[in-house]
C-alpha cells in the first residue's frame, strides 16, 4: 500500500479485534489486492543502489505450473499482478503468454509491469499491448547521459530512450490511451535534480503521468540495529510476494527471504495471506516492533511517514475489499 493511499482510508469501527498489546490497528485488507511474482530471479542492470545483484535463488525461472497457479488461486479477486519482483520482468521473454493466461477469463484482473526499457522491442511492445497490460511505467532516472549512465549502470542510455518513445508512440496511434495507464519515473537525487523540469517537459506529453519520487533503501543495505524505525509498515496490508522457488514474502524488498510466511506449491494464496505466521508478523508490525522481525530490525522505511490517524486510541479504520 502506498502512503497516499493510507491516507485515503474510510473508518470503520467493525474491523477485528486488535492483537494485544498492538499500539495501531493498521487497515488489512481481508485478502490480498497485489500480487508480484519473480517469474526469472535475473536484470540487466547493475545498478548500485539496488541489491539485485547478490540474488542466488533456485531456479532461476519460476516454473510454468508455480506461476499458473498463483494466478489460478486467486482468479476473480481483482488483483493487480505484477510479473515481477528485484529483477527486469522483460529478461523472461514469457511475459506476453504471462499477461495472456492473467488476463483470460478474468475481467477484474489487471497487470502491471515496471520496467527499465532496454529490452522493450517493437514486437515484445505490439504482443503486450495486444495481450491486455494495464499499466506500464517506465524507470528512467535522468533526461540526459550524463545523468543517466552512472545511475542505470549497464543498461543502454540510447536503446532505452528510443524503445521507450517507440513503445509511447505506439501506444498512442494504436488507441491504446483510454485502456493503458503509462508511466515515466525517476528517482530524485543531487546528480539529476537539476534535470526535473525538463524531464517533465520532455516526458510528459509523451505518456499518461510523470512521476519523480524519492530514492528509498532495502533492508540490509547498510542500516545498523539502531536505524530500525519503530513504526508500522504500510507494504503488509494489502500485498503478497512470491519468488522463483514458490516461497511467499510480506516484502518486496526481501531480496534473501528473511521473512518467508509459505508456499504456494504446498499451500493456496489465500491460506498464505491469512496464515499464522503473516498474522504474527503483522501483530508485531501492528505494535510497531520491527525489531523483532529479522527483516524488519534493519529497516527505515515509512520513516516520515504519519501513522498517528491509525494509532488505537483513534477511529478503528479498515480497507474496502
Amino acid at each position: 500500500m502506498r502512503p497516499e493511499q493510507a491516507n485515503q482510508m474510510k473508518q470503520d469501527s467493525g474491523e477485528a479485534p486488535l492483537a494485544s498489546g498492538a499500539r495501531w490497528k493498521m487497515p488489512l485488507a481481508k485478502q490480498p489486492h497485489f500480487i508480484q511474482l519473480e517469474t526469472v530471479t535475473k536484470c540487466n542492470a547493475r545498478c548500485e543502489f539496488c541489491p539485485q545483484h547478490e540474488i542466488v535463488r533456485d531456479p532461476a525461472k519460476m516454473p510454468e505450473a508455480t506461476w499458473k497457479k498463483i494466478v489460478d488461486d486467486t482468479r476473480g479477486m481483482g488483483i493487480t499482478y505484477r510479473p515481477f519482483l528485484t529483477n527486469e520482468p522483460f529478461v523472461d521473454n514469457r511475459m506476453p503468454q504471462i499477461v495472456r493466461y492473467i488476463k483470460e477469463g478474468d475481467s477484474t484482473a489487471r497487470v502491471e509491469f515496471n520496467t527499465n526499457g532496454e529490452l522493450l522491442t517493437e514486437k515484445l511492445a505490439i504482443d503486450l499491448l495486444e495481450a491486455g497490460v494495464d499499466i506500464m511505467r517506465f524507470s528512467i532516472d535522468g533526461l540526459s547521459r550524463q545523468t543517466y549512465e552512472p545511475s542505470r549502470r549497464g543498461v543502454d542510455y540510447d536503446k532505452v530512450m528510443k524503445r521507450t518513445q517507440h513503445f509511447l508512440r505506439l501506444w498512442d496511434e494504436g488507441g491504446f490511451r483510454d485502456r493503458v495507464f503509462t508511466e515515466v519515473r525517476m528517482i530524485d537525487v543531487p546528480e539529476n535534480h537539476h534535470e526535473v523540469d525538463a524531464y517533465r517537459d520532455f516526458w510528459g506529453p509523451k505518456c499518461s503521468e510523470v512521476l519523480i519520487t524519492e530514492l528509498y533503501q532495502w533492508p540490509w543495505t547498510g542500516q545498523k540495529r539502531e536505524d530500525v524505525v519503530m513504526k508500522p509498515c504500510l507494504k503488509v496490508l494489502d500485498e503478497l510476494f512470491f519468488y522463483s522457488n514458490g516461497n511467499a514474502t510480506i516484502c518486496c524488498w526481501d531480496v534473501h527471504e528473511r521473512a518467508v510466511i509459505g508456499n504456494v506449491l504446498v499451500q493456496s494464496v489465500p491460506d498464505i495471506w491469512a496464515s499464522h505466521a503473516a498474522n504474527c508478523l503483522r501483530n508485531l508490525l501492528d505494535d510497531g516492533r520491527r525489531d523483532l522481525i529479522h527483516l524488519c530490525s534493519r529497516c527505515n522505511a515509512y520513516a516520515g511517514y504519519d501513522f498517528s490517524r491509525f494509532e488505537v486510541e483513534g477511529p478503528a479504520t479498515s480497507i474496502e475489499t
